[in-house]
């Protein structure tokens, strides 16, 4: 049933947050992030293509393990949102916004009426109607589950008019993408991107949502610990995956 995000309610709070991207579709893999001590984990549909089953059975190995599931939609889809959010989804990561439009139509499409156009069931998340539907569209309408990505210049630009819309629970940073943007090639490190980083969490700090940085470094961690950032994209688990792997092989190589 619908509850006050974990995730929002840890950072309210003064704690930090912990995410990882899910780019290997697993339940089981579900369960193992949220063992090993991660807040949240954004499903990706973005670039990965998905079966409607295999994405529940994630969303259910989230609940039951105790992580917050997130979905990241490859676009604004008003029902697909719905549809996510009906299914158990507790925020919707949208993907190189570049817009504040872009962003009040998912916000729509997340808000039942008067504040959006959502429409009603009564389904899993009201518990099969354990939770009345007035209360549950009270709940889900004082919700902020709507996380857009900054991802280009365009992006940038428009963050100061998203970050007035009502339902922001998090802005988060797309280092790789924003460089590409930028024509400097597939580099999350260079200082224009670095300094663009800078400005999107100065703009989350001056609108008091919470901004998500992707530490690349040590250092940029000890940076953005430094500026009282509390919530972290821990990176991707293929690319972990991949890393440990190869380590693992290494290291038995080495011994040989």
């Amino acid at each position: 049933m619908i509850r006050t995000s974990p995730v929002i309610a840890r950072l309210d709070q003064g704690e930090s947050a912990y995410g990882l991207l899910n780019s290997v579709p697993s339940p089981l893999l579900c369960e193992m992030i949220a063992l090993a001590g991660y807040h949240f984990v954004i499903l990706d549909m973005e670039h990965l293509l998905r079966s409607g089953d295999e994405l529940m059975h994630c969303l259910r190995a989230c609940e039951s393990a105790g992580i917050s599931p997130w979905l990241r939609v490859p676009e604004v889809d008003a029902k697909l949102i719905g549809r996510a959010l009906d299914a158990g989804a507790e925020a919707i990561v949208l993907p190189r916004v570049e817009s504040a439009e872009e962003v009040a139509r998912a916000v729509e499409a997340a808000f039942f009426p008067p504040l959006g156009r959502r429409g009603i069931t009564g389904g899993r998340v009201t518990g099969f109607g354990r939770l009345p539907l007035p209360q549950y569209i009270e709940l889900a309408n004082r919700a902020r589950p709507i996380v857009p990505m900054i991802e280009s210049a365009a992006g940038l630009r428009a963050l100061p008019e998203i970050l007035r819309l009502p339902g922001i629970g998090m802005v988060l940073e797309g280092a790789l993408d924003l460089a590409l943007d930028l024509q400097l090639g597939p580099d999350a490190t260079h200082p224009r991107v670095w300094e663009a980083l800078q400005e999107m969490a100065s703009h989350c700090t001056a609108a008091g949502i919470p901004f998500c940085a992707n530490p690349r470094t040590a250092e940029q961690h000890q940076h953005w610990q430094a500026r009282g950032i509390r919530s972290y994209l821990a990176g991707e688990d293929r690319g972990l995956l991949n890393s440990a792997l190869k380590a693992r092989l290494a290291s038995l190589q080495i011994a040989h």
